[in-house]
């Protein structure tokens, strides 16, 4: 159905794949994807991947929950492995479950008795943490602790990439260095941007354009560059600009 000129959208849900097969690694989360497929063999039973939100941890944390069969944490006591078997929990976004310290604390000791093995994801380092149980942060600060940063500029472009290829959306290669080099540099606002761009093209029956984008990019965040590359614009005008004297 259209309206005018503008064809509306249909919300379709969309959701990426996590698998281990499409996670895009470079060198700003190469230690934390080196983690996950070292497991099993951990040089501690737990092991906690830090970084600030926006840098693939659910991504990597779910692709080891696939590897590992793991059991996503919600509460309560240690789990016992089936026949004997040891057990693998995966407890994401720490800071939301800190309301279970006890039950978390008996878990990472269950694993350290070499029960099972225990994948953390976090925001902050454990010495960092608001915990309540001395014994509970000893422990995980003596756990594997792998950070994950910011997403480089080869990692945020390639997820770009292929985020407009799953939504099979055509764009040069040009126009993704020129998104990546205005959005913030986290895969959630990837995400959000690339959703932002089908809808509007989509919309207004666009292909994908530096106007476009630029249109979309001011329209996102007051804090986004809708000028040309390098301020180039800019410098220009100011070049030209008359000078005052003082």
């Amino acid at each position: 159905m259209t309206q005018g000129n503008r064809q509306l959208p249909l919300d379709l849900p969309y959701a990426p794949s996590l698998a281990r097969d499409d996670l895009i690694v470079t060198t700003s989360n190469a230690l934390a994807a080196a983690a996950i497929d070292g497991w099993p063999d951990w040089p501690h039973p737990v092991t906690v991947i830090v970084g600030p939100p926006g840098t693939g941890k659910t991504h990597l944390a779910s692709a080891w929950r696939e590897r590992a069969d793991a059991t996503l944490f919600s509460g309560g006591g240690a789990p016992r492995g089936g026949g004997g078997q040891p057990f693998a929990v995966l407890i994401d976004d720490l800071e939301t479950q800190l309301a279970d310290e006890e039950a978390i604390f008996h878990l990472v000791n269950a694993a350290r008795m070499g029960e099972g093995t225990v994948l953390v994801t976090a925001r902050s380092r454990p010495a960092d943490l608001p915990l309540h149980l001395a014994d509970l942060k000893s422990r995980l600060q003596a756990a594997t602790i792998v950070e994950v940063g910011a997403p480089d500029d080869a990692l945020l472009q390639a997820v770009l990439a292929k985020l407009f290829a799953d939504r099979q959306l055509v764009i040069s290669p040009s126009l993704i260095a020129y998104i990546g080099s205005r959005i913030e540099r986290s895969l959630d606002t990837a995400r959000r941007f690339v959703a932002a761009v089908d809808r509007q093209a989509l919309a207004a029956k666009r292909t994908i354009s530096r106007p476009l984008l630029q249109q979309i990019l001011a329209e996102f965040s007051s804090s986004f560059d809708s000028v040309a590359d390098d301020g180039y614009e800019r410098s220009e005008e100011a070049s030209h600009s008359p000078k005052t004297e003082s």
